[in-house]
């Protein structure tokens, strides 16, 4: 009895443990099928993209970049993100913070809707805009009458962007929210804390590497939207294109170098996104590991006088 009990419960021996250790041909096998797929569907095409804009010499790609319709794709194109980024960080601090911090009825509800943009293709998003704004939306005919023009225009574009990059940072920024959850907020506010004093040296610093990942998120994805924008911005060529529509543009027009020139701009836009994303990662492991560093409900106590810590 002894050693059926000793075979059950002892170690893992035998043919079961030889199945969780791999034979090095499998582990060589799954690098390489990795590997492969990365070559095919990442390096390949970074690479026909940089081969096609430098192949007629660096005096094309230069002269493609500077020309006038370029340049004004590459400014709307900072211009909306500009915008986007930082609207989308004020909401979705807001959104986390409640999502996190208070239970409340609807509260499944409004997550769904914080993700709808997620699920809805972009092109029905650009399409919800035109049927609200446009000259037969519902709001368009009272706009027009102000002289007001939405879609077609600068204002169309950034509110189909805002809409499609909205839950990056509120998604982002509510992981971090909820797992570090809500004891030290609560510790600060009975040692009489102001919610000022909780937003800026408790709550802020806790998810600051959240906040950060979801703007470098937001920012690459405003920069990169084609599908929304395209259905808003009417293609007007030096006043309503973005990057990604000028690539189609010079593609379909066979300006092939100017077309991956452009491009190429995006591929470095999205590699330094990588890296960015990957640096933040490394300072936010290595960050705990700098100490002594007080907490910021320490320094709250520090800085509170002692009888005001006493009455509370």
């Amino acid at each position: 009895m002894s050693g059926i009990v000793g075979h059950l419960g002892g170690p893992a021996q035998g043919p079961r443990g030889e199945a969780t250790n791999e034979a090095p041909w499998v582990r060589f096998l799954l690098i390489a099928v990795a590997l492969a797929f990365l070559g095919l569907v990442l390096v390949l095409p970074l690479a026909v993209v940089f081969g096609s804009a430098f192949a007629k010499g660096l005096g094309p790609f230069f002269e493609a970049l500077s020309d006038s319709y370029t340049f004004s794709a590459i400014k709307l194109t900072l211009l909306v993100a500009a915008v986007a980024v930082p609207t989308n960080l004020v909401f979705g601090l807001g959104a986390a913070w409640l999502l996190a911090k208070y239970k409340f009825w609807g509260r499944s509800v409004l997550i769904t809707l914080i993700d709808l943009p997620f699920s809805v293709s972009p092109v029905i998003s650009g399409l919800i805009f035109v049927l609200l704004f446009g000259a037969h939306g519902w709001f368009g005919p009272a706009l027009a009458a102000q002289d007001i023009k939405v879609i077609f225009a600068v204002p169309g574009i950034v509110l189909a962007t805002c809409f499609i990059t909205f839950p990056i940072v509120a998604r982002e920024v509510l992981a971090v929210m909820e797992a570090q959850g809500s004891d030290e907020e609560e510790a600060a506010l009975t040692l009489g804390a102001s919610g000022w004093q909780i937003l800026t040296r408790i709550t802020l610093p806790n998810i600051k590497w959240g906040v950060l990942y979801g703007v470098i998120l937001c920012n690459a994805r405003a920069m990169g939207e084609f599908g929304a924008v395209s259905v808003v911005s009417g293609h007007i060529r030096g006043e309503t294109n973005t990057m990604p529509l000028h690539v189609e543009i010079l593609y379909n027009e066979y300006n092939f170098v100017g077309a991956f020139a452009v491009s190429s701009l995006l591929a470095l836009l999205a590699l330094f996104t990588l890296l960015l994303k990957k640096g933040l990662e490394l300072l936010s492991q290595r960050a705990p590991k700098s100490e002594p560093l007080p907490t910021p409900v320490e320094t709250i106590v520090a800085e509170t006088p002692v009888t005001q810590v006493i009455t509370s």
